[in-house]
């Protein structure tokens, strides 16, 4: 498994889903390698699994010196609304004019020049991030998107069909499990405190609200003036605590009585997953491909709209406790299960392969 080389010092959903599915194939009996950064010998593994395909700087460079075969868990995330509309900076600034590969380019380019940041190989900066990206899709053996909607999305962007299999992210059903007789009298939000995940419109949409609000989630390092603005505009009825580990969330997913994420845009908001699996009302936002895992069974906001947010909330809270959704998260999207889909995903490329 080859995943961003940040994997473990900025954590996000796809360290979750690596570690986990990981964890979950050596329960199987599979032999895997977490690899974040340095050399590979490639000949000691049958098959490759790279994640994140929106970075393809850190992908493109491992299929060029290597034959075998390889999958994708595509994570296929679109930041160019928030970039666009809602960003500040330099960045925000050039999203106005420039495509979304192209500014997701000048990130990379950024990033290499004047942070000395990697990049698998240089022939990035010639194909460009959206030739990349359609390279890496054509080689590949088969795409792991999280969801049906994720591969639509994909297939629309990039123009590129290949075969895939939908394999859905997940939670450890050992951890999270309901806690009955436990009082809930809290609004919880569990992400990475960056504009896309917009914990500043929640905090402006909840200040002054009759709700104890907590925000659980480390700074982006690159976004640190975000951070500090939350911090700034957040009333008496909002707290901050840093990144915890899982297990040490579970207090506060017991005694949250709606969890919010209303990000601008998720592939499926493993924070919701988790939440909803301890009985959480679930509010999230109204983009990217969540419903495919929520359905109805959550109240959505839009974004950008403060009263929208507000009112998502307000109905979440007042609504009745029910188990079904934790029921369908338990049911269906474990990390077991998960593991199971992949390694029949894996089984197919090697058979196919020989």
């Amino acid at each position: 498994m080859i995943a961003r080389p940040n994997l473990f010092s900025v954590t996000g959903g796809d360290t979750i889903q690596v570690k986990e599915t990981a964890h979950a194939l050596r329960q199987l009996g599979i032999n895997v390698d977490v690899v974040v950064n340095g050399e590979i010998n490639y000949s000691q593994y049958d098959l490759l699994h790279f994640f994140n395909v929106i970075t393809p700087e850190d992908i493109l460079g491992h299929i060029r010196r290597t034959n075998k075969p390889f999958v994708v868990s595509t994570i296929y995330v679109n930041y160019r609304e928030y970039d666009r509309y809602h960003r500040g900076g330099s960045i925000g600034y050039l999203s106005r004019f420039l495509s979304r590969d192209g500014i997701e380019y000048v990130k990379t380019t950024g990033k290499f020049l004047l942070k000395g940041e990697k990049v698998s190989t240089p022939l990035f900066f010639i194909k460009g991030h959206r030739r990349s990206i359609q390279h890496i899709l054509k080689r590949a053996s088969l795409l792991l998107p999280n969801s049906e909607n994720e591969y639509r999305r994909l297939v629309t962007d990039y123009g590129i069909k290949k075969s895939y299999r939908v394999i859905p992210n997940a939670i450890n059903p050992d951890l999270f499990k309901p806690i009955p007789h436990t009082e809930r009298n809290i609004v919880l939000c569990v992400a990475r405190i960056e504009g896309q995940k917009n914990q500043l419109n929640v905090i402006r949409a909840l200040n002054g609200a009759p709700y104890k609000v907590v925000f659980i989630g480390a700074a982006a390092p690159n976004q640190l003036a975000y951070y500090k603005q939350c911090r700034d505009e957040a009333a008496e009825n909002i707290t901050f605590v840093d990144f915890i580990p899982q297990p040490q969330l579970l207090k506060y997913y017991s005694s949250a009585r709606v969890h919010i994420l209303a990000s601008w845009f998720e592939t499926t908001g493993l924070s919701n997953l988790e939440a909803g699996a301890m009985c959480c009302r679930l509010v999230a936002g109204d983009r990217g491909d969540v419903r495919d895992y929520l359905g109805d069974e959550a109240f959505y906001c839009e974004p950008g709209d403060l009263s929208s947010i507000r009112n998502a909330v307000d109905k979440a809270w007042q609504a009745a406790e029910t188990s079904a959704l934790s029921d369908k998260i338990r049911q269906n999207y474990i990390w077991p299960k998960t593991a199971e889909a992949t390694l029949q995903a894996y089984q197919s490329v090697l058979t196919s392969s020989t």
